[in-house]
């Protein structure tokens, strides 16, 4: 394409250059590289620092035709961000562009508008009222489609503006433009805004003040503009009430009926069968019964308007007047209606146009139902069977298709008589359009439903292979097509005959045909239709082996499948299992069969069976499934170890991650739930515990006074020892002091002595006889020893039992210290061992303090008895100090 590389062949013959040189020659032309000249882009280059109303300003100022337009058509966006600075701003340069603008800005700015008003943006009075100064400016344009643009920003406007605002800028200026004088299509806005108004004002107002304005223009001279002005009076009759409704309109709407002009009679006719649920019985029977008669009469020579507008209400029609329908009237409408159903089927010199033939039968084919419910049951047959007939064999598809449409309704209402209808039934099927059986199939399963379960018995089991057939003929019909949705849908309706026909029928006419579907059909979705109604097949059928068989054939031609295409489809059969099938069926029969694809040797398939393992674990539950989950976790290893397929690894990492968080999340869910246990735990344990320590109080009330005396007299004991020692060792010390300055020959202290005063000091548990003899033996014991050396034994032994005895408290105090610390601690992880320990440990406590008793009242008796030995000595030793001062005296 480029001359620079282009080799050209050598010339051809002189006559010219071949086409091929030429077509090349165009190609290579200079191509313009810019749509726009330098001068162009300056013109269309706006400052960047601009905020987006100061841009919107600026473009409006001195932009193009096509920059305004778009600043136009972003204000409710702008208005959205600021409203305040939009409307101070923008909305007066709007309405600077809006004068002499074209058609395309003009509409621009009506949508805009009308925008604003709708989506409620707006949310004060004043930029309302802003908008609508804007508005009845432009409203006679005079371009109609910008008028009418203008009007619908008006009457969205109607609904945001107070009362007062409307009665002062709307309504005034309509006592002009209702005049003859204006246009007609000043006139046709009025006729709008006066029924828009009248759903704002009081019955009062709108009766003395828009009513006159309604007269004159429903008498206008222009057919159009009574035409508009009729279709407005419903609303303002139902804003006035029925009682002036039928003295103030209902006699306009009877003349406007019988105007000359074909569209005033049919939109007057189309008011007064709207008002006809406000009217009552009288009303309805004087005023209407004749209105709706004449109209059977007359429309089928005179008026085709009329008569499509009574096709289509022609139903509703027969509901609301049956109460005030004699027989013949009756047997006239349904004659009316008979002939409305073969409208433009007669062979008749002045034919109705084709197309409104044709949508008078479609509406007939809408009134259907309420025409079954018009007429006796017993008359069906004779009155409406004919013409349902017809309508079903229509040669217009359109007909054909709204009778499809509207079947189901029908036939919940012939209830136990719907075998009439079973030859319809069957056209409609076997219809050769698909438009038809699309129609059909949106409420198929209804009309299954009620066929094969409200119909004869008898005369089902003749006709039912007829309609087995008429069904797959239409789903080969459709899947021969390329409307692969409609094919979808009709899958998804014959899901019901799992509950309406029999296990072994089912299993033998359409079980094989939606397995072919899922194992031939190359549409995604349908095949996953067809795996949800076969699983569907498989869940409601009766018989073990047939349920088996179809389970082997899924496991064999698709999970053992050549094509991965069809392990695939397994997996998507396993993805919709889950759905259809209980957790337990599921793990029996689908679960191993999809975890041995891990071993497929396509990626596809593993990475689809990487997206259903989430799914699958979710039906895993333990201790149960215990070995199921092990192999799924040892599938998961596998995919992790020997996974070379990089979106493979990325799936099975993020599922291996998924599940690393469910077991955090199970971790912190159990963690919460120990502490709400652990609350509970110490608030009885707290409870108890009150308990238990108003009855331990209660206990130590009552030893303490047991114990009382025995305290008594250990303290008594105690102090008389401890005063008699101090006296002794002061003796003592006296006579050491007396006895050291003479010359005494002292004996060595036999190492057995000290031996015998500790035993004698570990015998306290004894009676009290046996020590005070032991004492007493110690004492002719010592006193053969040096007298200078018993004040010092005594002083070290009686204050080594005092020690000794305080060790022991200690010790005590530290155990049962201890003791309390275990007790708490068992109590707060298990209450019962809490009580237990507790009851123990009072039982404990109280035997401490009897044995902390007895043993201070051993040791007070011990110290007696050494302060008795001890006297006993200091008298001996007495008398032998007298003994050797009389012995030196007499040898002096």
């Amino acid at each position: 394409m480029f001359p620079g590389r282009m080799t050209l062949s050598p010339p051809g013959p002189p006559g010219g250059p071949p086409e091929e040189l030429q077509e090349l020659a165009f190609i290579e032309r200079p191509i313009r590289r810019s749509l726009k000249t330098a001068e162009e882009i300056d013109q269309l280059t706006v400052d960047e620092d601009l905020n987006d109303v100061e841009r919107a300003v600026y473009l409006l100022s001195v932009g193009q035709e096509v920059q305004r337009a778009s600043v136009i058509s972003n204000l409710p966006s702008l208005v959205r961000q600021n409203p305040a600075e939009t409307f101070r701003r923008v909305v007066p340069k709007v309405r600077e562009v809006l004068n002499g603008a074209g058609a395309e800005i003009q509409l621009a700015a009506a949508t805009s508008f009308l925008t604003i008003l709708q989506d409620d943006i707006i949310l004060i009075h004043t930029h309302t009222y802003s908008i609508l100064k804007t508005v009845l400016l432009h409203l006679n344009h005079r371009d109609t489609v910008v008028s009418s643009a203008w009007l619908e920003t008006l009457l969205s406007a109607i609904n945001a503006l107070p009362k007062e605002t409307i009665k002062q800028e709307v309504l005034n200026p309509l006592l002009y433009q209702s005049q003859l004088s204006h246009s007609l299509q000043a006139r046709l806005a009025a006729c709008r805004i006066l029924g828009k108004a009248s759903c704002k004002f009081d019955s009062l107002i709108v009766k003395k003040e828009l009513l006159p304005l309604a007269r004159s223009l429903s008498r206008d001279t222009e057919s159009e503009v009574r035409v508009c002005m009729c279709r407005q009076l419903e609303s303002m009759a139902r804003a006035i009430g029925m009682d002036d409704t039928r003295t103030e309109l209902l006699p306009e709407l009877l003349e406007l009926a019988g105007d000359e002009e074909s569209r005033v009679r049919l939109a007057a006719f189309d008011s007064i069968i709207s008002l006809m649920e406000m009217m009552d019985g009288d009303d309805r029977l004087h005023l209407l019964v004749p209105l709706v008669m004449s109209a059977c009469d007359v429309s089928s020579q005179v008026d085709e308007g009329i008569m499509v507008s009574l096709s289509f209400q022609f139903g509703k029609l027969c509901s609301g007047l049956a109460g005030s329908l004699s027989e013949e009237q009756k047997r006239l409408l349904l004659q009316k209606f008979q002939v409305l159903c073969i409208t433009g089927l007669q062979t008749e010199e002045n034919q109705m146009d084709v197309g409104e033939s044709t949508l008078i039968r479609c509406n007939c084919c809408y009134n259907l139902p309420a025409m079954v419910a018009f007429v006796d049951p017993a008359h069906f047959l004779c009155d409406i069977h004919p013409s349902l007939s017809g309508l079903c064999s229509d040669p217009e598809v359109s007909v054909r298709r709204s009778v499809a449409a509207s079947f189901h309704q029908v036939v919940k209402l012939l209830e136990s008589n719907v075998h009439v209808v079973h030859k319809e039934l069957l056209l409609l099927l076997q219809d050769s359009a698909l438009e038809v059986l699309d129609a059909l199939m949106n409420h198929l399963d209804e009309t299954l439903e009620v066929v094969l379960s409200r119909g004869d018995n008898l005369i089902l089991d003749n006709k039912l292979p007829e309609l087995l057939s008429a069904l797959l003929s239409a789903e080969q019909k459709v899947g021969s097509s390329l409307r692969w949705r409609l094919h979808e849908k009709l899958l998804h309706r014959y899901s019901c005959l799992s509950r309406l026909l029999p296990g072994e029928l089912l299993h033998q006419t359409f079980s094989a045909r939606i397995f072919i579907i899922l194992t031939t059909n190359k549409v995604l979705p349908v095949q996953k239709e067809a795996a949800r109604t076969f699983c569907t097949f498989l869940r409601y059928n009766r018989k073990q082996e047939q349920r088996q068989e179809m389970m082997e054939r899924l496991i064999q031609d698709l999970a053992q499948g050549r094509s991965y295409w069809n392990r695939l489809r397994f997996l998507d059969v396993c993805e919709i299992a889950t759905e259809i099938f209980s957790r337990k069926y599921f793990n029996k029969h689908f679960l191993i069969p999809a975890l041995e694809l891990v071993h497929d040797p396509v990626a596809n398939v593993r990475y689809k069976l990487c997206q259903l393992l989430p799914r699958l674990r979710s039906s895993l539950r333990l201790p149960a499934d215990k070995l199921l989950l092990q192999k799924l976790d040892f599938c998961v290893q596998k995919f992790l170890c020997r996974e070379k397929d990089k979106d493979v690894v990325a799936m099975i990492r993020k599922f291996h991650k998924r599940h690393e968080w469910d077991l955090l999340d199970q971790k912190k869910e159990k963690e919460e739930m120990l502490l709400l246990e652990m609350e509970q735990l110490e608030r009885q344990q707290s409870d108890g515990k009150l308990n238990s320590d108003k009855h331990e109080e209660r206990k130590r009330r009552d030893s303490k006074t047991s114990l009382s005396s025995a305290k008594s007299m250990s303290v008594s004991s105690s102090t008389g020892s401890s005063s008699s020692g101090k006296e002794t060792r002061k003796a003592k010390l006296s006579r050491s002091r007396s006895l050291s300055s003479q010359p005494t020959s002292s004996k060595p202290v036999n190492s057995d002595r000290p031996l015998k005063v500790k035993d004698l000091s570990g015998s306290s548990g004894l009676g009290k006889s046996t020590r005070d003899d032991s004492v007493r033996t110690a004492h002719f014991t010592l006193t053969t020893q040096s007298t200078s050396s018993m004040p010092v034994l005594i002083r070290s032994k009686t204050t080594s039992l005092l020690d000794h005895a305080s060790l022991l408290e200690q010790r005590e105090h530290r155990t049962s210290t201890l003791d309390h610390r275990t007790g708490n601690r068992d109590q707060r992880n298990h209450m019962m061992e809490h009580r237990t320990s507790s009851l123990e440990e009072r039982e404990h406590r109280t035997s401490t303090l009897d044995h902390r008793d007895h043993r201070t009242s051993t040791l007070g008796q011990r110290s007696k008895t050494m302060e008795r030995g001890s006297g006993m000595k200091d008298s001996q030793s007495r008398k032998l100090s007298m003994n050797r001062k009389s012995n030196s005296l007499q040898s002096e």
